[in-house]
Formats: C-alpha cells, structure tokens, sequence
C-alpha cells in the first residue's frame, strides 16, 4: 500500500509560480515504480485531470488548460513527484491532488487513478 502527501501550495498572485510535491511512502518507487497524475478540483466543480507522467518520466501528458505553463517530473530516487506551475491564473485555484496510475491509466480519467493524497490548496488571485 501507498500513500501520498501533497505539499507545496499557497497563496500567489496571478503570473507567480508554485511547485507542488507528491511523496510516496510504504513502497518506494524503486520497488513499485507506477505512472502518476495530477489532478485539481475547484469547489463546485468536478475533480479534472491536470498532468500525468510514465512510470520513468519518458512521456508526459497535459491538459490543455494547463499546457506551456505546468510541467510534471518524477525523482524515482526521492519517491517523488512534481508539478512545477508557472503563469497561473485565478482559474487555477483548487485543490490539487496527487494519485497512482492504475491499468488503465492512460485515458488519464479520475476513475483511472487511486490511492489519492489529501490535497494541497492553491489559491491564484487576480
């Protein structure tokens, strides 16, 4: 079992930058090494993909909302994962979240993904 712990959020101005983490714990990456994704939910909203990443950072995928300014990495060494989000704009406010892959992961859909983190607030004001 896995579990994961979002970190990095906050509050910024609109054009800032903020880099999100995503720590693996109970079985390391080295030993369980699966794609990952990003994901946010703004409130009254529905969890939407933001960002997903192979099992080795070889391919990425973006939402188009969200592409040219965020970029997803993995350290596999550190059991992390990153989300490195420049040029925010308030419509970026949400809860972010963190997940594991599952098989059919690649469709990159909420119901793709399990074994969420608790989230971490990202508030962009104009």
């Amino acid at each position: 079992q896995v579990q994961l712990v979002e970190s990095g959020g906050g509050s910024v101005q609109a054009a800032g930058s903020l880099r999100l983490s995503c720590l693996a714990s109970g079985r390391t990456f080295s030993n369980y090494v699966v794609p990952m994704g990003w994901f946010r939910q703004a409130p009254g909203k529905e969890r939407e993909f933001v960002a997903a990443i192979n099992w080795d950072g070889s391919s990425t995928y973006y939402a188009d909302s969200v592409k040219g300014r965020f970029t997803i990495s993995r350290d596999n060494a550190k059991n992390t994962v990153y989300l490195q989000m420049n040029s925010l704009k308030p419509e970026d406010t949400a809860v972010y979240y963190c997940a594991i892959g599952g098989r059919n992961w690649y469709l990159l859909g909420v119901g793709d993904f399990g074994s969420w983190g608790q989230g971490t607030q990202v508030t962009v004001s104009s």
